[in-house]
């Protein structure tokens, strides 16, 4: 059976060294040059899997994603021609809420402009005055396992949680006091507003400038989602008289980190934009569940077994 592998990086090619397959450093796009008959492939964010692509690849049977994030397949083209289509669930949810946090820490407290301050020999402080989150109100967008432990998180700070999900878990809801709300609802009086939602035809643009009304002006925004649940001209919008916004992915980002446009440059450095290259996944223990998931799926695939986290 013949197997390829992705935007493997030094690790991911040492964990897939024990497969039969062809292992490749860049993306699917690039790499795909030619019709193959790969019947299994793994691949990252950066791989789209087009109809293109897939006319590429006749035999094949099983797409992996070593992501949780799955917008980058066409997915109904895959159901159309019977291929599996899989990624990891659950890997990153230590990672991805507790640098959500860093991201609010450092909008409360403006601990990253003291930092650079004192680098360059500038101890002056007085205009760096924070506040706490003990009590403030933290709006917690999409109840998953990112979710629930941003929740968990801002439980021990002492703050006040209300939520909007599809689906409720009303044990943990009940134990953390997690006030359950409507869409717009949970919008209005929040503190800090955190996006923690899969891009779907039902997110994309979620927060668009009707829903952006609902937002006080001195409420913060953080996504650590997908860059296209929030409209970039809503971003635009909000950065002219919100307090901040802590975004570790931005609508176009792929394109915008490859041209670096002025525009892009420019808002980015707007004082109140905490911006960071879509980083909040990656600690080597989320590498290594990513790896470990990936590496077991694949094999349960050559032997016929069943594959963990298929998608649809």
């Amino acid at each position: 059976m013949k197997i390829a592998i992705f935007e493997a990086d030094k690790e991911c090619a040492k964990v897939f060294s024990s497969l039969p397959a062809e292992i490749f450093a860049t993306d699917i796009n690039h790499a795909l040059k030619e019709p193959k008959e790969y019947e299994a492939i793994s691949i990252f964010i950066r791989s789209r899997v087009t109809q293109d692509v897939l006319e590429r690849l006749p035999k094949l049977r099983y797409i992996q994603t070593r992501s949780t994030g799955y917008d980058h397949i066409d997915i109904e083209a895959c159901k159309k021609r019977g291929i599996i289509v899989s990624n990891v669930q659950g890997y990153a949810k230590y990672a991805v809420a507790e640098f959500a946090f860093s991201l609010i820490l450092n909008i409360s407290r403006k601990t990253y402009k003291a930092i650079q301050r004192t680098k360059e020999g500038d101890f002056h402080y007085k205009d760096l005055l924070g506040y706490e989150l003990f009590g403030k109100t933290i709006a917690i967008i999409g109840l998953g396992s990112i979710g629930k432990q941003v929740a968990t998180i801002a439980k021990s700070f002492g703050m006040q949680i209300q939520a909007y999900t599809r689906h409720f878990d009303d044990e943990f809801c009940k134990a953390l006091e997690i006030k359950k709300c409507n869409y717009p609802e949970v919008l209005d009086n929040a503190d800090f507003i955190l996006f923690a939602v899969p891009l779907t035809p039902d997110t994309y643009h979620m927060l668009d400038r009707d829903s952006a009304k609902h937002i006080k002006n001195d409420a913060s925004i953080i996504n650590i989602a997908r860059g296209e649940i929030i409209a970039q001209e809503v971003l635009e919008y909000l950065s002219d008289s919100i307090y901040a916004l802590g975004l570790d992915v931005i609508e176009n980002e792929k394109e915008l980190l490859r041209t670096k446009p002025q525009h892009f440059l420019s808002f980015i450095q707007k004082p109140n934009i905490l911006y960071t290259p879509h980083m909040a996944y990656y600690t080597k223990e989320a590498l290594g569940r990513i790896r470990t998931i990936s590496l077991r799926n694949m094999k349960n695939f050559l032997e016929g077994k069943e594959i963990d986290f298929v998608i649809g």
